[in-house]
């Protein structure tokens, strides 16, 4: 099979000739990886990366506006003051030239299956109040979040329209909505407010026959039931380290979604526990033998691994895909 093929038959449910494998290696190892391998692309190369996770184009809003007003408001900006930004134009074909880019070198040299980071709905808003002020103006200004999020939403759609027609095979939402062991907010808070906008969409994904993933960090067990009627294909990362169980996903929703993730960096990797390390990943590897996991990092691995640790980590990867799943 090619990388592409492999990938779609994985979250097809069909079975691969083997499990496809990535990782979220360049953030913070770029220095160390183009020092052994010359450059991250070569390592990507030389572990036959079967996925590429793609990113850039357009800003929902212009950072000197948001400062501007920001400034204006006494360096605190609020909901009702923020329905003052105009977002940008998701139609700006200049500014998609660097995926077009991406786009070439992973999928058409090199085969392999893409998907776009697109923003969510709360994420993306935490770029305006920052988190923990965000968290407050859910409850005191829900009016004025529903239209931003309105607005989040149209620009959302029509940005993942605009991947899709230059070839993005999955269209990946990240809206981290998860702590340690349970949501942000309530689930009330998440069925009124989350999932109408995320559905905006979710839906025009699926019309057009894409992909479509959902990243959030964290535990997100209170809302799996809303992640399969918006109809996410992939989910990512369902971190084990926040009371997410790979084995119960595979039993209870492997027929609904798949995962990506599997390679925790919470715990996993850049411990220098390279015993622990490799039983993890044969782990994860042998639970998923038979299909339902895209092999990947559970975030960006950090700077705190070594390059010798995440070569041992791919070596492991490599070789295990190829001996308990082919």
């Amino acid at each position: 099979m090619l990388p592409r093929e492999r990938v779609i038959a994985t979250i097809q449910r069909r079975k691969a000739d083997r499990m496809p494998v990535y990782g979220w290696v360049s953030a913070n190892l770029s220095g160390p990886i183009a020092e052994r391998f010359g450059s991250v692309a070569a390592f990507e190369d030389h572990y036959e990366f079967d996925f590429a996770h793609l990113f850039g184009g357009p800003a929902t809003y212009c950072n000197k506006e948001v400062e501007a007003l920001r400034a204006s408001c006494g360096g605190e900006l609020e909901p009702p003051a923020a329905l003052d930004l105009v977002p940008g134009d998701p139609n700006d074909r200049s500014a998609y030239q660097d995926m077009v880019d991406q786009i070439r070198h992973h999928k058409e040299q090199r085969g392999r299956f893409v998907y776009m980071q697109t923003p969510g709905i709360f994420e993306a808003t935490n770029g305006l109040f920052g988190i923990e002020q965000h968290l407050m103006y859910l409850l005191m200004y829900p009016d004025e979040l529903h239209e931003l999020y309105r607005r989040q939403a149209e620009w959302n759609r029509a940005f993942a329209m605009n991947c899709i027609d230059l070839g993005i095979d999955m269209v990946h939402v990240s809206d981290d909505w998860g702590a340690q062991n349970r949501l942000m907010f309530s689930t009330d808070i998440w069925w009124s407010m989350i999932f109408p906008y995320h559905r905006v969409t979710a839906d025009a994904v699926k019309q057009r026959g894409a992909f479509l993933s959902l990243h959030s960090d964290g535990c997100v067990n209170a809302v799996i039931d809303g992640i399969i009627q918006l109809g996410y294909d992939v989910v990512h990362p369902w971190q084990e380290s926040a009371a997410m169980s790979l084995a119960e996903q595979k039993a209870r929703y492997g027929s609904r979604f798949i995962v990506m993730g599997g390679l925790d960096v919470q715990t996993t990797i850049g411990f220098g526990r390279l015993d622990f390390l490799q039983s993890e990943i044969q782990r994860v590897v042998r639970l998923f033998a038979e299909g339902g996991l895209l092999f990947c990092t559970t975030h960006f691995v950090q700077d705190h691994c070594s390059i010798d640790e995440l070569v041992f980590a791919y070596d492991t990867v490599r070789r295990c895909v190829r001996e308990y799943t082919m």
